[in-house]
């Protein structure tokens, strides 16, 4: 029972860790007076990142390297197919012409260098790491700049969303929600590589399942609370720039600290995302809008997929 209770309490100290620590750096950087566009453009976006980020990079360090690999891209294939799946199937969303022209097509790019990475030695080497930071470092030029674009034309909501904490509030929010997300990672590393011997699975197996799950889900509720509310517009903009980060930032990151061995089963996941990636866009390109079918058929894939990787 305590390896499920590992998991569990994991999973649960990088959500709320994630959560404390996005509430105290935002409110740092509305301190620093920096614009709650930009706020919103990077730190929040990249909060929801926050359990993936730890998952692979304590993985790495741990030597549980099949892991890091899955977290990452079973992470990605569950936001894509699911989350904006569910969010279609109960509101129809509209989806922004950046999001088509530019976002989905990077973050197919994105996948298609891991997969070169990968292929080339047969494992992501610190060199490759830094190609993916040097690429995230180019994707977060970009989106800031759209940011700027966008509150310079008048587009984009200027408002003070982020609320200023005291300083010592702000300090522990970070310092506190920092040492949740490190201790949850390892706890869920640990946790699930225990499972997976005891079931007879593959670390890959139970990273591409459970964990992809278990750190998507701050994606998940917040999406489903979001089209509840009939609040869905860029529900799949935000799902694909998180698809982004955990890709170049946080395999960057894990690659960097040791490199990462990328094995044919790997490459096939890797394949398998960049290929739902280009079924979305074309589902998405006559209309600009997600429907419910697209949404239905998203998730009928996903089952099937997650079906196939439990046999093969």
């Amino acid at each position: 029972m305590l390896k499920y209770f590992l998991l569990i309490a994991g999973f649960v100290l990088l959500i709320k860790g994630a959560d404390f620590f996005v509430d105290g750096s935002s409110a740092v950087a509305k301190r620093l007076k920096v614009p709650s566009l930009i706020i919103g453009m990077t730190i929040v976006a990249m909060g929801t990142s926050l359990p993936e980020t730890s998952v692979s990079v304590s993985a790495s360090v741990l030597g549980k390297n099949d892991l890091a690999i899955s977290n990452a891209v079973g992470s990605n294939i569950f936001n894509l197919m699911v989350v904006c799946g569910v969010c279609a199937v109960l509101c129809p969303m509209a989806v922004g012409k950046e999001t088509i022209k530019k976002d989905l097509p990077f973050s197919m790019l994105a996948a298609g260098v891991l997969l070169v990475l990968g292929a080339f030695t047969g494992t992501v080497m610190r060199w490759g790491g830094a190609v993916l930071l040097a690429l995230f470092a180019f994707f977060l030029y970009m989106m800031i700049s759209s940011a700027k674009k966008a509150r310079e034309a008048g587009t984009a909501d200027s408002g003070d969303e982020y609320k200023i904490m005291p300083v010592w509030k702000c300090l522990l929010c970070i310092i506190g929600g920092g040492a949740a997300i490190a201790a949850g990672g390892k706890m869920v590393v640990e946790g699930a590589s225990d499972i997976a011997r005891a079931f007879g699975m593959s670390d890959n197996l139970i990273g591409m399942t459970i964990v992809a799950l278990g750190t998507s889900l701050p994606e998940l509720v917040t999406s489903i609370v979001a089209a509840r509310k009939g609040e869905v517009d860029m529900a799949l903009g935000n799902v694909v720039g998180s698809n982004i980060f955990n890709i170049l930032f946080v395999l960057g990151i894990a690659a960097v600290i040791s490199p990462i061995g990328f094995t044919a089963i790997n490459a096939t996941d890797t394949v398998v995302l960049i290929a739902m990636s280009l079924m979305v866009l074309m589902l998405c390109v006559p209309k600009n809008k997600m429907l419910r079918w697209h949404g239905a058929l998203m998730l009928a894939v996903y089952a099937g997929y997650t079906a196939y990787i439990f046999v093969r």
